[in-house]
Protein backbone atom coordinates (compact mmCIF):
# COMPACT_ATOMS: atom_id res chain seq x y z
CA UNK A 1 0.00 0.00 0.00
CA UNK A 2 1.49 3.43 -0.75
CA UNK A 3 2.60 5.32 2.18
CA UNK A 4 0.13 8.69 1.10
CA UNK A 5 -2.57 6.37 1.08
CA UNK A 6 -2.12 5.07 4.28
CA UNK A 7 -1.66 8.01 5.82
CA UNK A 8 -4.34 9.49 4.46
CA UNK A 9 -6.60 6.30 5.95
CA UNK A 10 -4.93 7.08 9.27
CA UNK A 11 -6.18 11.10 8.89
CA UNK A 12 -9.44 10.06 8.09
CA UNK A 13 -9.67 7.89 11.40
CA UNK A 14 -9.03 10.02 13.39
CA UNK A 15 -10.93 12.90 12.22
CA UNK A 16 -13.88 10.83 11.93
CA UNK A 17 -13.45 10.00 15.82
CA UNK A 18 -12.97 13.82 16.46
CA UNK A 19 -16.03 14.39 14.51
CA UNK A 20 -17.85 11.68 16.42
CA UNK A 21 -16.96 12.82 20.14
CA UNK A 22 -17.63 16.37 18.71
CA UNK A 23 -14.84 17.57 20.70
CA UNK A 24 -11.72 18.16 18.93
CA UNK A 25 -8.60 19.41 20.77
CA UNK A 26 -8.71 23.62 21.04
CA UNK A 27 -4.92 24.01 21.10
CA UNK A 28 -2.25 23.50 18.88
CA UNK A 29 0.09 22.22 21.38
CA UNK A 30 -3.28 19.68 22.75
CA UNK A 31 -3.77 18.93 19.12
CA UNK A 32 -0.10 17.89 18.88
CA UNK A 33 -0.02 15.53 21.93
CA UNK A 34 -2.78 13.70 20.83
CA UNK A 35 -1.34 12.82 17.51
CA UNK A 36 1.63 11.61 19.26
CA UNK A 37 -0.55 9.62 21.86
CA UNK A 38 -2.12 8.22 18.42
CA UNK A 39 1.02 7.39 16.52
CA UNK A 40 2.79 5.53 19.50
CA UNK A 41 -0.63 3.71 20.87
CA UNK A 42 -1.21 2.34 17.05
CA UNK A 43 2.30 2.17 15.84
CA UNK A 44 2.33 4.21 13.11
CA UNK A 45 5.02 4.71 11.03
CA UNK A 46 7.48 7.55 11.64
CA UNK A 47 8.02 8.09 7.50
CA UNK A 48 3.92 8.63 7.91
CA UNK A 49 3.68 10.73 10.75
CA UNK A 50 4.22 14.41 8.91
CA UNK A 51 1.64 14.22 6.39
CA UNK A 52 -0.98 12.34 8.85
CA UNK A 53 -0.58 15.44 10.80
CA UNK A 54 -0.25 18.05 8.12
CA UNK A 55 -3.88 16.85 7.21
CA UNK A 56 -5.61 16.61 10.77
CA UNK A 57 -3.96 19.93 11.65
CA UNK A 58 -5.33 21.54 8.32
CA UNK A 59 -8.31 19.81 8.28
CA UNK A 60 -9.41 20.88 11.72
CA UNK A 61 -7.91 24.60 11.19
CA UNK A 62 -9.57 25.24 8.27
CA UNK A 63 -12.91 23.46 8.87
CA UNK A 64 -15.38 26.85 8.98
CA UNK A 65 -14.09 27.66 5.39
CA UNK A 66 -13.98 23.42 4.32
CA UNK A 67 -17.54 23.45 5.70
CA UNK A 68 -18.82 26.42 4.08
CA UNK A 69 -17.37 25.27 0.52
CA UNK A 70 -18.91 22.10 1.22
CA UNK A 71 -22.39 23.45 2.06
CA UNK A 72 -22.10 25.25 -1.34
CA UNK A 73 -21.62 21.92 -3.78
CA UNK A 74 -23.53 19.57 -1.23
CA UNK A 75 -27.48 20.14 -2.91
CA UNK A 76 -29.98 19.33 -0.53
CA UNK A 77 -28.02 18.65 2.19
CA UNK A 78 -26.98 20.05 5.06
CA UNK A 79 -23.72 19.04 6.38
CA UNK A 80 -24.86 18.10 9.55
CA UNK A 81 -27.01 15.50 7.90
CA UNK A 82 -24.17 13.66 6.21
CA UNK A 83 -22.19 10.30 7.68
CA UNK A 84 -19.63 11.51 9.63
CA UNK A 85 -17.27 9.39 7.31
CA UNK A 86 -18.43 11.44 4.34
CA UNK A 87 -18.41 14.78 6.20
CA UNK A 88 -14.91 13.49 7.24
CA UNK A 89 -13.31 12.29 4.32
CA UNK A 90 -14.95 15.27 1.88
CA UNK A 91 -13.14 17.84 4.37
CA UNK A 92 -9.76 16.32 4.25
CA UNK A 93 -10.30 15.88 0.29
CA UNK A 94 -11.01 19.90 0.01
CA UNK A 95 -7.96 20.78 2.31
CA UNK A 96 -5.28 18.46 0.16
CA UNK A 97 -7.14 19.77 -2.64
CA UNK A 98 -7.12 23.50 -1.77
CA UNK A 99 -4.10 23.85 -0.04
CA UNK A 100 -1.00 21.01 -0.72
CA UNK A 101 0.19 21.79 -4.05
CA UNK A 102 2.25 18.77 -4.94
CA UNK A 103 -1.23 16.27 -5.35
CA UNK A 104 -2.76 17.01 -8.36
CA UNK A 105 -6.59 17.38 -7.65
CA UNK A 106 -7.01 14.49 -9.98
CA UNK A 107 -5.43 12.01 -7.46
CA UNK A 108 -6.85 13.86 -4.25
CA UNK A 109 -9.93 12.89 -5.62
CA UNK A 110 -9.29 9.22 -6.98
CA UNK A 111 -7.94 8.73 -3.27
CA UNK A 112 -11.05 9.98 -1.66
CA UNK A 113 -13.31 7.19 -3.56
CA UNK A 114 -11.00 4.65 -2.87
CA UNK A 115 -11.64 5.75 1.21
CA UNK A 116 -15.32 6.27 0.47
CA UNK A 117 -15.30 2.44 -0.71
CA UNK A 118 -13.43 1.36 2.08
CA UNK A 119 -14.80 3.11 4.79
CA UNK A 120 -18.45 4.82 3.53
CA UNK A 121 -21.56 3.13 2.40
CA UNK A 122 -21.97 1.54 -1.09
CA UNK A 123 -23.49 5.29 -1.82
CA UNK A 124 -20.80 6.95 -0.61
CA UNK A 125 -17.76 6.95 -3.44
CA UNK A 126 -20.26 8.61 -6.00
CA UNK A 127 -21.40 11.39 -3.52
CA UNK A 128 -17.98 12.27 -2.56
CA UNK A 129 -16.93 12.22 -6.37
CA UNK A 130 -20.13 14.18 -7.14
CA UNK A 131 -19.35 16.88 -4.24
CA UNK A 132 -15.18 16.88 -5.17
CA UNK A 133 -15.59 17.25 -9.11
CA UNK A 134 -18.71 19.99 -8.16
CA UNK A 135 -16.02 22.26 -6.03
CA UNK A 136 -13.18 20.95 -9.01
CA UNK A 137 -15.51 22.14 -11.68
CA UNK A 138 -16.56 25.55 -10.29
CA UNK A 139 -12.79 26.45 -9.94
CA UNK A 140 -13.27 27.41 -6.23
CA UNK A 141 -9.60 25.88 -5.91
CA UNK A 142 -7.24 28.52 -5.19
CA UNK A 143 -3.40 28.23 -5.44
CA UNK A 144 -2.28 26.50 -2.52
CA UNK A 145 0.79 27.32 -0.75
CA UNK A 146 4.12 24.68 -0.89
CA UNK A 147 3.58 22.60 1.72
CA UNK A 148 6.35 21.64 4.09
CA UNK A 149 6.44 17.95 4.29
Amino acid sequence: MKSRHLAREIALQILYRYDIAGNAPTTSAALKAELEGHFAHFHVSENLRPFVALLVEGTLGAMAILDALLEKHTDNWKLSRLAHVDRSLLRMAVYEMTQISDTPISVVINEAIELAKQFGTSDSPSFVNGVLDAIKGAREIPAAAPSDH
